[in-house]
């Protein structure tokens, strides 16, 4: 029940590191999130999301714990790697209330 609960926080920490991540330039690598992306940011990324808590209560249901671990490591993974982009990106200054100028 430990992964359980690592996969929700894990999921959560995705889910604001994407967004961060996008907010600094990166773009998505994952071409199903690409494509929900074009909803909106937080639409696309809110959706995968939900599709991952499915598939996940999917694997329980089915009585397939050992695949929700390897998937959390996954997710531990990938949520490493959005803070690596997120560091790597060129500094940005951020002024509140000021409005960008395209």
């Amino acid at each position: 029940m430990a992964y359980a609960q690592i996969f929700l926080y894990l999921q959560i920490l995705d889910f604001l590191t994407t967004l961060v991540g996008f907010k600094m330039g990166a773009a998505e690598m994952s071409p199903f999130v690409r494509a929900l992306v074009h909803l909106g940011p937080i639409a696309g990324v809110a959706a995968s999301k939900l599709m991952a808590l499915l598939m996940a209560g999917l694997c329980f249901w089915l009585d397939r714990p050992r695949l929700i671990r390897w998937i959390t490591y996954w997710y531990a993974a990938l949520v490493v790697w959005n803070i690596c982009v997120i560091l790597a990106s060129p500094p940005h200054i951020f002024i509140v209330g000021a409005h960008p100028r395209f």
